[in-house]
């Protein structure tokens, strides 16, 4: 549908409705955290919806409106619409991801969606499609109050017999019932740890893929009395989740980063953009890994990036450049490491894309690539070779990107206030708990 104009679109949706006899449609937009937002509309008011909006109470939404302008439009977008496959039996039920209105009809600078959308812009301007592929990872617990695990596997370890390998076949065959390609499934490094890939396409697309992927894995987990976790780090001394993001920008048909004549098949453009990553990843670092518990994942020693490096081959970087398809221009891109799966997607691509642009807009100039182990070096050797490291913890980030001009103007004023106001408050209440490693290390001797 993403060729058709949004009145063809809306026609499609209408005679879609009628054909498959859906009675409600959910209207799904995200926080500025990335949590998934939804209220339920009848069909009968699907055609006004679909022209003028739906109205709602923007003022209970984090970080959205104040309680004196919380009236707020979600404007159903036509190139969204799915059937959901756990519907009832007696009607089904279709989905829409909205752009959020104000009551003018002008967008709202608090949608992240928008921020996406503004972000594209500056690279449609500019004659690039950025078009991203992530990795997510997540783990299979028994229930949500513990973290005992359902398999004892490893990376790409087989288990035929094994539930969490059937609720991964599941939760592959579902995504794509609903019209979400996949690439590839398999069991990650860490015991009942997991990863599904979808297949690479533009940003606004993969970040609404992104928010349905994540409810439903957790839909298929919970229907078979399990549940699924994204959060970065839940079992202490094992590898945590990420989300690798693979990315590239295209003019028309042909990879702006391609050029077959370079070593790494790397164009000036794609080295550029490189460059710009690198120099603001630790300002963006908060956006990317915003919560608490995602510090603890980027720490040495469990293959997540901690030093602002990159290289080909070497895993430790930062940024990786993958030879699975060494020379071949559409397959040519590079692999940002360091973004969490529980970010919001919206604005952790629209905060890459800022960095990159930045690099290719100043001409940034790459570093060498680091092919050595980086985690191996010493302090001193990473000194000499000028490789820093990112935030080591949520606050040091936070202070990072409130300082930063280019995550300002990639989330606009609106987001970027009440994003770091939320995780002040947040890393507030983390540092005034006393915790049981406090209670077990320091209460039996002090």
């Amino acid at each position: 549908m993403a060729n058709r104009s949004r009145e063809e679109g809306k026609a499609y949706v209408l005679k879609m409705v009628k054909e498959q006899g859906v009675k409600f449609i959910n209207l799904w937009f995200t926080d500025i955290l990335g949590f998934l937002k939804s209220f339920a509309i009848t069909v009968e008011e699907l055609e006004r919806a679909l022209e003028d909006g739906a109205g709602f109470d923007g003022s209970s939404i984090e970080g959205f409106a104040r309680i004196d302008e919380s009236d707020m439009l979600a404007l159903p977008d036509p190139d969204t619409f799915r059937l959901l496959p756990w519907r009832p039996a007696e009607h089904a039920i279709a989905q829409m991801f909205c752009d959020i209105l104000r009551p003018g009809g002008q967008p709202f600078e608090g949608d992240p969606r928008y921020v996406l959308k503004r972000n594209l812009k500056r690279a449609a301007d500019m004659g690039y499609t950025f078009n991203v592929g992530p990795e997510l990872e997540y783990f299979y617990f028994h229930d949500s109050k513990g973290t005992q695990t359902l398999d004892e596997g490893g990376y790409f370890d087989m288990t035929p017999l094994d539930a969490a390998t059937d609720l991964r076949r599941e939760t592959v065959l579902t995504l794509e019932e609903m019209g979400i390609g996949v690439e590839y499934s398999h069991h990650e490094a860490a015991t009942s740890q997991h990863e599904i890939d979808m297949r690479y396409t533009d940003a606004l697309t993969m970040a609404d893929n992104v928010m349905t992927y994540r409810l439903v894995t957790k839909q298929i987990a919970l229907k078979h009395g399990v549940y699924a976790t994204f959060m970065p780090k839940p079992i202490f001394g094992v590898n945590g989740s990420g989300m690798h993001v693979h990315q590239s920008l295209f003019k028309g048909d042909r990879n702006a980063f391609f050029d077959k004549g370079d070593k790494y098949h790397l164009s000036k453009k794609a080295k550029c953009y490189i460059a710009g990553l690198l120099k603001h990843a630790p300002e963006i670092t908060a956006v990317t890994n915003q919560w608490v518990n995602s510090y603890k994942r980027l720490v040495p020693g469990f293959e997540a990036p901690v030093y602002l490096s990159w290289a080909r081959i070497n895993r430790a970087d930062l940024i990786r450049v993958p030879e699975y398809k060494p020379g071949e221009e559409k397959a040519t891109r590079i692999e940002f490491r360091s973004p969490d799966p529980a970010c919001n997607p919206y604005l952790t691509f629209s905060v890459m894309l800022a960095a990159g642009l930045e690099g290719i807009e100043k001409e940034y100039q790459v570093p060498d690539p680091v092919e050595e182990n980086v985690y191996e070096m010493s302090e001193e050797e990473r000194g000499k070779r000028g490789i820093e490291s990112l935030p080591a913890s949520l606050w040091e980030a936070i202070q990072l990107t409130e300082r930063s001009e280019v995550v300002r103007k990639a989330l606009g004023d609106h987001v970027f206030h009440a994003f770091i106001k939320n995780k002040k408050i947040e890393w507030d209440q983390y540092r005034t708990q006393v915790t049981e490693y406090e209670l077990k290390r320091y209460l039996p001797i002090l």
